[in-house]
């Protein structure tokens, strides 16, 4: 097993400074909670020393330009020791001390757990598990993309140890050799009720991330002299990312609180706040010795250099509707390859299906910007949050289903309002035989719940090939939704599309409903088009592309020339898809709205029988509004 005892060298000063610093950010949290009514002191005590040593002995940056890019990144992925981290910046002089007194306040930027509204946060944390693949995005980004001497530091909890994911990005930094990466785990003991698992069994630890390949040191999470050492050893280690796991007690330096496993989340009432901080206060002795940055950078260079995007209408799908049927997500692979070529800014990162998902046409011409993130689609979207605050623009793809596993990790990417592009191929009851758990029948409530999420749903391998060139210009996060088979060729390779638009592909004057689609549906909604017109029954009919935004103003327009009647169909479960977008769309209008979705668990079968079974077919369409039709004259006539 690779791990080492450490203790270092250092001048007492030194470590003199750095111990009282931990007793200043203390006092500072304890001061912040107590102030708030809440937060969680004794989290932010157990890890004082270690962000001392870090802030203030080992990393380099200039607090007050925070986002340049020659600084080494800090991540505190136990975000709930956020007034640690706020701490720490207002000691570096980022901000004054006396904003942190306004910790957990309605307006205030130092929020319960840390967000990127805060200039030296790259991603937002709190939600356990997350820092890890974040940081080896970015560590990623720094090493293999930019070449720079950037270093990532990361500060975990061991409760979060739990969580799968940081053993996802565990394998997969070791893997990429990210040496620039370094973890520190805050082994306090104890989680929010009860101990963790492994406790103080370091050995335990340090086989666990031995055995994941990375270097590891184990020391005592108090001693500045000992946490020096180990990052100093990080420092020299090549080829393999570096974990400290620090042995601390949870609620150090605060009396009558040390180790007590009933006092997580808990802020100190005023007097007992008073009673720690002159016990804190007298620890520190004299005044504190100065601190100077590491690094100084003059303000015109701290300016990051603007992601080169270029207008989405500079490419042209090479797609003819007389051609053969070609899918929606081949349409979106020849896209991505076309535009990554030309936009260096874009990274793929794909859950080894590159060749359902067509990424690998973009792996061939970037080989280096594509990234196999493997089975492992939490890691694959936090890389992507990583790379996304380094300023790329990451297109995350799998298949539609696997994305569930994934969910908290795209809340969390709106939270910090990056510029990710998650792209979900296979979706729905149309994929065939491969059965329900393959099928992504939920992703669209998924996705549309999320605050400032574009969505869209193309219908044909040009509007695929279209959206794609959307989202990759649009700053912001997205979600693309992808079929499997093979469909014809609607539109030709000049047509155009736009966020917020819909496509109106049946129009009269004589129409009598409106059918919106989009998908795979769309094709079922211009055959029972076909079929009403046989009958004499004239429909509007609309491929709606964009579920959010939606084309409101069209589709109220639409729907009131076709006299207030609306079947919406969709490949995807009854709540939360384009017929719920398409309600609220309508909703404050006399409109008349059937909704026909997948109902019921699918089972495998044919792409036609499954279409069927779920009451999305054409037959189904034209048998819907034939029933609204019926049902509205018969209340007109009574």
């Amino acid at each position: 097993m690779s791990t080492e005892k450490v203790a270092a060298e250092s001048t007492s000063e030194q470590i003199h400074l750095l111990i009282r610093k931990a007793a200043a950010l203390r006092i500072d949290s304890v001061r912040a909670t107590t102030a708030a009514g809440s937060g969680h002191p004794t989290s932010c005590a157990s890890a004082a020393e270690i962000v001392s040593t870090l802030f203030f002995a080992v990393m380099r940056f200039d607090p007050k330009n925070p986002q340049a890019e020659q600084n080494d990144v800090f991540i505190l992925s136990k975000g709930h020791a956020a007034p640690l981290l706020y701490a720490a910046w207002a000691e570096a002089g980022a901000f004054p001390r006396e904003r942190l007194w306004t910790l957990r306040k309605f307006g205030s930027e130092l929020e319960g757990h840390p967000t990127p509204r805060l200039p030296f946060v790259p991603v937002a944390t709190g939600s356990l598990g997350q820092g890890l693949p974040a940081a080896a995005g970015i560590a990623y980004n720094a090493k293999h993309l930019e070449q720079t001497g950037q270093r990532i530091y990361v500060l975990l909890g061991d409760g979060e140890a739990a969580e799968g994911s940081v053993w996802e990005a565990a394998a997969w930094s070791a893997f990429h050799q990210l040496d620039n990466l370094c973890v520190t785990v805050d082994v306090n003991c104890l989680g929010q009720s009860q101990p963790t698992m492994l406790r103080h069994n370091m050995d335990a630890h340090a086989a666990r991330w031995s055995a994941f390949g990375w270097h590891v040191a184990v020391v005592d999470g108090h001693s500045p002299s000992q946490l020096l050492g180990a990052y100093r050893a990080a420092l020299k280690t090549r080829g393999r990312p570096t974990v400290v796991l620090a042995r601390t007690i949870k609620g150090k330096g605060l009396p009558g609180i040390e180790g007590d496993e009933h006092w997580h989340g808990r802020a100190l009432d005023s007097a007992r706040a008073e009673k720690v901080i002159h016990e804190l206060t007298r620890q520190m002795g004299d005044s504190l010795a100065e601190w100077e940055p590491s690094i100084r950078i003059e303000a015109q260079a701290t300016v990051p250099p603007p992601v080169r995007t270029l207008r989405p209408d500079v490419y042209t799908p090479p797609y003819d509707p007389r051609l053969d049927s070609v899918s929606t997500r081949q349409g979106f692979g020849s896209a991505l390859a076309a535009i990554g070529a030309r936009n260096k800014a874009i990274v793929v990162v794909d859950g080894d299906v590159k060749n359902s998902t067509y990424t690998e046409e973009f792996e061939k011409l970037a080989q280096l910007r594509f990234l196999q993130g493997y089975i492992a689609e939490q890691n694959m979207v936090g890389i992507a949050m990583g790379l996304a605050a380094r300023r790329k623009v990451p297109f995350v793809a799998t298949f539609a289903c696997f994305l569930t596993r994934a969910f908290d990790f795209i809340r969390m990417a709106a939270i910090s309002g990056l510029n990710i592009k998650i792209v979900g191929t296979h979706a729905g009851v149309s994929i065939g035989e491969d059965g329900p758990s393959q099928m992504g029948l939920e992703d669209l409530a998924m996705m549309c719940a999320e605050p400032g999420f574009t969505v869209l749903y193309p219908s044909d391998a040009t509007s695929a090939w279209r959206a794609t060139a959307l989202i990759a210009a649009h700053d912001g996060p997205c979600y693309l939704r992808l079929g499997r088979p093979a469909v014809p060729v609607l539109y030709g390779e000049q047509e155009p599309f736009a966020i917020g638009r819909c496509k109106v592909l049946r129009k009269s004057d004589q129409d009598r409903a409106l059918i919106v689609a989009a998908g795979i549906t769309v094709f079922e909604a211009l055959a029972a088009y076909e079929q009403l017109q046989a009958e004499g029954l004239i429909v509007r009919v609309i491929d709606l592309f964009s579920i959010h935004p939606i084309d409101g103003e069209e589709l109220v327009a639409s729907a009131r020339d076709s006299g207030g009647i609306v079947v919406t169909v969709e490949d995807h479960y009854r709540h939360g898809g384009l017929g719920d977008a398409v309600l609220s769309a309508l909703a404050r209008h006399e409109m008349r709205v059937c909704k026909l979705a997948v109902s019921e668990i699918p089972r495998s079968g044919t792409s036609r029988e499954l279409l069927a079974e779920a009451g999305i077919s054409a037959g189904d369409i034209r048998d819907a509004v034939r029933s609204a039709l019926n049902e509205f004259h018969s209340h007109d006539a009574q």
